[in-house]
C-alpha cells in the first residue's frame, strides 16, 4: 500500500506519535529515513512526488514536513511556500553538498531549519522536539538492559517482567541512568537532565528521589543496588545483570 492510499485510509494518531511528511524523490534516502525514525516513535510517510505529498498533507495533517532540496518535479522553495506558508506546517529542508545557495531561499520562504542530506537522525530529532515539545519523551526509544526496561512512550518500567510504577521525575531519572549505564554521572548532569538545572533545594531533592528510586528498584535476591554512589563524583548505574558485590555501598 502506498503512502497516498494510507493517507486516504486515515492516519489514526491514537498512539500520540509525531507525524512527519518526508518529501524526497530519492526512494532509498526517503525510505531509509522513515525506517530509522520508527525507532524514535515517529510516524513517517515518504512521498517521492511533491504533488502526492500535498494531497497527503491534507489528510494526514502532519506535525512537520521534511523536504529535500533540489526536487526534480517541483521547486523546493515553492513546496516550502505551500507547506509552511499556506498550510502552516513546520518544514525542514534537507540540503546536500551542492545545495548551499538554496538554504537562504527556503528559509526566506518560511522553512524552520535546514539539515544535511543524506539525513542524520541525531540532527533531525532535536528539531522535531522543538516543533512539538509535548512529544519529546515519546521520541526517545525504549531502553532494555539487565532485565530492566523503560519505555518513554508509555512511561512504564518493567524489572524482570514485573511492572514498577514510577512518578515522572523518577522515571526521567532512571531513563537517564539507563542511557548512561555503567558510567559515572555527576549531580549536575542529573539536575540538568531531570530538573533542567540546579535551583532552590533541587540538590536535596535529587538525593531524596534517588533514595526513593533505589527502594522501588530493590532486588529480592540479595544483589547489590543498581544505583551506587561514587564518592566525590556522583552516581553510577549498574544494570541488574552486571551487579556484583565488588561495588561500593550506598551512602
Amino acid at each position: 500500500m502506498n503512502n497516498l492510499v494510507e493517507a486516504t485510509a486515515g492516519d489514526r494518531r491514537h498512539d500520540g506519535r509525531l507525524v512527519l511528511l518526508v518529501v524526497d524523490d530519492d526512494d532509498v534516502l526517503g525510505a531509509e529515513l522513515v525506517d530509522q525514525l520508527t525507532a524514535h516513535r515517529i510516524r513517517g510517510h515518504h512521498f517521492p512526488h511533491p504533488a502526492e505529498a500535498l494531497l497527503g498533507a491534507g489528510t494526514l495533517q502532519p506535525d512537520a514536513a521534511l523536504v529535500a532540496a533540489g526536487l526534480t518535479t517541483m521547486s523546493s522553495t515553492d513546496l516550502v511556500r505551500l507547506l509552511a506558508g499556506r498550510a502552516g506546517i513546520p518544514t525542514v529542508v534537507g540540503i546536500g553538498d551542492d545545495d548551499g545557495p538554496l538554504a537562504a531561499a527556503v528559509l526566506r520562504e518560511g522553512a524552520t531549519a535546514c539539515v544535511r542530506r543524506p539525513y542524520r537522525t541525531d540532527e533531525i530529532i532535536p528539531i522535531l522536539r522543538a516543533i512539538r515539545p509535548d512529544s519529546a519523551s515519546s521520541l526517545d526509544p525504549p531502553v532494555e538492559i539487565g532485565g530492566l526496561r523503560a519505555d518513554p512512550a508509555t512511561l512504564e518500567v518493567h524489572l524482570h517482567g514485573r511492572l514498577v510504577a514510577l512518578p515522572m521525575k523518577e522515571f526521567r531519572l532512571l531513563y537517564f541512568f539507563m542511557t548512561n549505564a555503567d558510567r559515572t554521572v555527576t549531580r549536575e548532569q542529573l539536575l540538568s537532565a531531570v530538573w533542567h538545572g540546579p535551583s532552590g533545594d533541587t540538590s536535596n531533592t535529587l538525593t531524596v528521589h534517588i533514595k526513593r528510586l533505589r527502594k522501588r528498584l530493590g532486588l529480592d535476591n540479595g544483589q547489590p543496588p543498581m544505583i551506587v554512589t561514587v564518592r566525590g563524583l556522583g552516581y553510577r548505574f549498574i544494570p541488574p545483570a552486571m551487579t556484583t558485590s565488588a561495588y561500593p555501598p550506598l551512602s
